[in-house]
Order: C-alpha cells, then structure tokens, then sequence
C-alpha cells in the first residue's frame, strides 16, 4: 500500500466539504498517514470554533488511517525547512507534515497553494 501523507489544511477541507476536499477519493483516505503536530493543530482549530474537544479529536482522526508520532528527526528536519519555507510563511504543523513527507518518501497532499512553489524533492500534490 503506498501511503500518502495530509496536511491539516486536507483534513480540515474533508471535515468541512471545503472546496478540493473530493480529490482525497477514499482509496486515498484509506493511506492516509499525518503527524501528531497537525492533528494537534486540526484539533485546535475545531474546538476554536465550539466542536467539544474529545468530539473534535474524533472528527480529526477519523479522517485518516494511521497517526505517526513527531520524532526527533521530524523535528529537526521541520527545523531545518525555515529558510526554504519562511517566505511562503509556512507554519511549524507545515513543516511537520513536510518532514514527515520527506522522511517517509511518500508524496505530501495539502490545500495551501503557496506549497506548489516548494523544490524538496518531494511530491506535492494541492487539492485546490
């Protein structure tokens, strides 16, 4: 199974049936992995708009298949990524998910265009 890192942008886009959300087609749901930073962020974001934190941390993990912890080579990778990310104003969730993108080697899916002008040698796929 080729598995497919998402962005919280992507899963807060399927939450919503934001505009791009049909391009994650289930096949891809279903080899869907995202860090536990963009969850955190993703989870953040609901309960800042009313959701209940524990049904908010539901809707959050229900959209995907598997959760990869931040490591240490996450971190420091997401760290390392500032001075090609600053100018695009990439946030450190960005960074996390890139990171793991980028250790895993599986392509990154993400609703942020800016992230199209990005040359990581990672596959960048935006949903909108």
């Amino acid at each position: 199974m080729n598995r497919v890192v998402v962005d919280s942008s992507v899963i807060l886009a399927v939450i919503h049936q934001e505009a791009g959300f049909e391009t994650m087609t289930p096949d891809l749901l279903a080899r869907s992995i995202v860090s536990t930073v963009n969850l955190a962020e993703v989870q953040g974001k609901l309960v800042g708009w009313g959701w209940k934190p524990d049904e908010a941390w539901e809707d959050a993990t229900g959209t995907v298949r598997e959760v990869v912890p931040f490591e240490i080579d996450h971190a420091k990778a997401a760290g390392s990524l500032i001075a090609q990310t600053r100018a695009l104003g990439l946030s450190l969730g960005d960074r996390a998910c890139l990171a793991l993108g980028l250790a895993m080697k599986v392509p990154v899916y993400t609703a942020d265009r800016a992230w199209k002008s990005l040359k990581l040698g990672l596959r960048i796929h935006v949903i909108r």
